[in-house]
């Protein structure tokens, strides 16, 4: 079993790495108190493998009576046969100042009358031995969400598998709006339009007809091999900075034909690549047929 035990000062980003590291297959549990790690270890021992990568945030949210045993904790799981291992979040107090005021939430530590200032060194003293005797330290202080992403998997990843990348291509008609969990967006409307074709116009990018018209122009085979070209440097990079999932959007006037049509055959594309890729046509069904 692989127990990883988050600890660090309030505002680090503990409840963010947990959310990543549960991307990576850990099973994740926020705000444990310390003194419920021995006994929830042993039930996960007793599970008989179900639980075997389990990560548990565990800080001054809980109560600080705990953290003395804490380290006590971690050796005494090692003893038993647990790879037990503590990750250590920190920043700098003007980070953690800022990152509060932007969430207008108050630091575990204030009393009344203190300032974020306050409680967060107060913090930092309490937590010291924890940081000193920590396997793992790592200060968020300048460090974007993609870049913390990175480093928990360079540390903690299973990089006896592929970090793999799953790719979704959404056909869209920009009257009705951009998908707005887009990440890429492509804008295909300067093909010409199947719509015009009047035995073509009820037909949609899926049936060959219009595909096999959409696909007929140079300048769309042309897009088509430099969009493959740009994504097969692009999503190496982002598998790289940790990201699992990437939603690319074609957008044609309707979304109907023509950005329908580029979808499948970039899924098809992303495919032979290797990127477990789906497809979704997001408005090939609507019944507004004006201008494909």
């Amino acid at each position: 079993m692989e127990l990883l035990v988050i600890t660090g000062l309030s505002g680090a980003g503990k409840s963010r790495a947990a959310k990543y590291l549960e991307d990576m297959g850990y099973y994740t549990i926020d705000n444990m108190p310390a003194e419920h790690i021995t006994p929830f270890a042993e039930f996960c021992i007793q599970r008989g493998g179900r639980f075997d990568r389990v990560a548990l945030v565990s800080d001054i949210r809980g109560g600080s009576d705990g953290f003395p045993s804490m380290l006590r904790t971690v050796e005494m799981l090692r003893e038993k046969g647990v790879n037990c291992r503590l990750l250590f979040l920190a920043a700098d107090t003007d980070t953690i100042i800022r990152r509060y005021k932007e969430t207008r939430r108050m630091h575990p530590l204030m009393k009344r009358g203190d300032t974020i200032e306050d409680a967060a060194r107060r913090e930092e003293e309490l937590l010291r031995p924890l940081r000193e005797h920590a396997d793992f330290v790592i200060d968020t202080t300048q460090m974007p969400s993609s870049k913390l992403r990175s480093e928990l998997y360079s540390l903690f990843g299973d990089h006896s598998q592929p970090n793999t990348l799953t790719v979704s291509v959404v056909s869209f008609g920009y009257k009705h709006g951009i998908p707005p969990e887009s990440d890429l967006v492509f804008d295909v409307r300067f093909m010409p339009n199947p719509f015009y074709i009047p035995e073509l116009r009820e037909l949609t990018g899926l049936d060959a007809p219009v595909r096999d018209y959409v696909l007929s122009f140079e300048q769309t085979k042309e897009f088509l091999d430099r969009l493959e070209s740009l994504l097969s440097f692009l999503l190496p990079r982002y598998s790289e900075e940790g990201k699992t999932m990437l939603i690319i959007s074609i957008g044609c006037t309707g979304g109907r034909h023509r950005s329908v049509a580029i979808a499948r055959e970039l899924a098809d594309r992303l495919t032979r690549l290797g990127y477990p890729t789906a497809e979704n046509h997001r408005d090939m069904t609507r019944r507004d047929m004006t201008h494909g």
